[in-house]
């Protein structure tokens, strides 16, 4: 049984970097309906010509290249999976890469400028991921090319142009139209919003447990992660009971695994304690194990939760990837021992 002074003295206590960059990839929409107004204040009065868009974010304070960008990027439905497949397709659709294009009623031309260069379109180099938005980027060349293909994209004059930019690329067409444009933009988020807020609601924790299952996945390859319960191990006899991550081993024994990072307190952990030694009886009757990852500093203010879980576990480390190892280990050696 782990000691619970000897787990918080190795325990992080606050968020470690590489899962709070994680998190702020993926609050990036809550920023953009933030600044939902600005952007579509600079797309009415960018109404002069196609290129009028550059000079309103010139002299805007507020509105940093990436983030409009990234306004556009989110409105069209295109990530980065789709910028770098155009990448390489677009050089054959558009000759000396020259895009013509209409626009209210007129022929246009633009020349995309990064078309051939040797960098990708993604977002870390379009600085529009999680740390690239934390930092205001000025407009560049690809920034440039992907604004226009995202405005004006579906009216270009090309045979063999992606469908995806004929369908979703038509922004450009509701400059002039402020209340068309600004019902798209707000309807979008709206859309927007409803399908990501469940993800992003307790984004940190769901990044947790996902960076534990990569680490272990890339420790023990031939264990599946895949499941969230245990076969034979159900809180009624007819509804399974559901773990945070199960690692089944290539023999078939399995150990639930319980992971809680809360760096502000909760109840969370003592719904858990409450449960514990009832799985783990289950668990043992089955042939299998119980671990608990345990760290924030929130829940090591709850102390007797923690040491009903201490009691009633197989393993129990902190999120530190010294100690993940010991549950890789720990893994290991259950693997390896008879069954009885």
């Amino acid at each position: 049984m782990r000691n619970l002074e000897d787990l918080e003295k190795n325990a992080l206590k606050f968020w470690p970097k590489q899962i709070a960059e994680r998190e702020r990839a993926s609050s990036i929409i809550p920023k953009l309906i933030e600044t939902q107004d600005k952007f579509i204040s600079l797309l009415n009065i960018a109404d002069a010509s196609p290129l009028a868009w550059k000079d309103a974010l010139k002299t805007s304070g507020s509105m940093p290249a990436n983030l409009f960008l990234k306004h556009l990027l989110v409105l069209s439905d295109i990530g980065g999976e789709k910028l770098m497949r155009f990448k390489k397709e677009l050089p054959q659709v558009f000759s000396k890469q020259k895009m013509s294009f209409s626009w209210q009623g007129k022929p246009h031309e633009y020349i995309l400028k990064s078309l051939n260069d040797t960098k990708n379109w993604n977002n870390t180099q379009l600085k529009v991921d999680g740390e690239g938005l934390a930092n205001p980027a000025e407009l560049s060349a690809q920034m440039e090319d992907i604004v226009m293909l995202i405005l004006f994209g579906s009216t270009a004059t090309a045979i063999g142009l992606p469908s995806e930019i004929e369908e979703k690329c038509m922004i450009g067409s509701l400059i002039g139209q402020k209340k068309e444009l600004d019902a798209f933009v707000r309807q979008r988020y709206i859309w927007v919003s409803r399908i990501t807020g469940g993800a992003t609601s307790n984004s940190l924790g769901n990044l947790a447990q996902q960076y534990v299952v990569e680490y272990l996945k890339a420790k023990l390859p031939d264990w599946d992660f895949s499941k969230k319960s245990v076969p034979g191990i159900s809180q009624n006899d007819r509804t399974s009971t559901s773990f945070d991550i199960i690692a089944a081993s290539p023999s078939g024994k399995c150990c639930a695994i319980e992971a809680s990072f809360q760096v502000t307190t909760n109840s969370v952990i003592e719904r858990k304690a409450g449960q514990a030694q009832a799985r783990q009886n289950q668990l043992h009757n089955a042939g299998h194990k119980i671990a608990y990852i345990i760290d924030g500093a929130g829940n090591f203010q709850r102390q007797s939760a923690l040491r009903t879980l201490c009691q009633y576990s197989d393993c129990t480390v902190t999120y530190k990837d010294s100690e993940l190892d010991l549950l890789v280990d720990f893994l290991f050696k259950f693997e390896k021992t008879k069954t009885k």
